[in-house]
């Protein structure tokens, strides 16, 4: 389901939600949304917006004791498994592209059931203190995802940066120890 799927439910449920002042949703994200995969810029974009209409939402609903968080699976299905998928990966391969691995096995041999048993915990009263919260599912693995904060800030305690001032301070602070996820390659 696409992002205009995902708010249309969003709209009509909360509505009533609200109203009985509880509530469960769980919406889907991608790690393609979250982290980004090469050739897949739609997807991710719409993916990645599906994660913000899940925070907005669960910061909205949560003072009327709706929940609103997000599944971000990886498994085997007709989406991930079929030739086009299959030629994709080879012609990426051929041209020296790698994906970041992450952890996650083969998604082929990753069963979608897998993913069910997190969604009906996150659907339940159990889990009615966790809210605006991503979870990566895998076999048998679940994880949180960390969400984005600031972990580093450079102050100017007068002014506008300028320029010469970012060129000469950033890099050995907010800068220092970041990694370029797809480096240009040597001709």
């Amino acid at each position: 389901m696409g992002l205009k799927g995902t708010f249309n439910c969003i709209r009509h449920a909360c509505t009533h939600m609200r109203e009985q002042r509880s509530g469960r949703i769980v919406t889907f994200s991608s790690g393609s949304g979250l982290f980004g995969n090469p050739g897949q810029a739609n997807y991710g974009a719409a993916k990645s917006a599906i994660g913000g209409l899940t925070k907005v939402a669960a910061r909205d609903l949560g003072r009327y004791g709706v929940t609103v968080n997000a599944i971000c699976p990886v498994a085997g299905t007709r989406m991930t498994i079929n030739e086009e998928v299959r030629r994709a990966r080879e012609v990426r391969k051929q041209q020296g592209i790698q994906r970041e691995d992450r952890g996650v096995a083969q998604i082929e041999e990753l069963d979608p059931d897998d993913i069910a048993p997190m969604v009906v915990y996150l659907s339940s009263d159990h889990a009615r203190g966790v809210n605006g919260q991503f979870f990566l599912c895998f076999g048998n693995a679940v994880a949180l995802v960390s969400q984005p904060r600031p972990v580093k800030t450079l102050y100017k305690t007068e002014g506008n940066w300028t320029l010469e001032e970012l060129e000469r301070l950033a890099p050995a602070t907010v800068l220092e120890g970041l990694v370029n996820p797809a480096p240009p390659k040597e001709a």
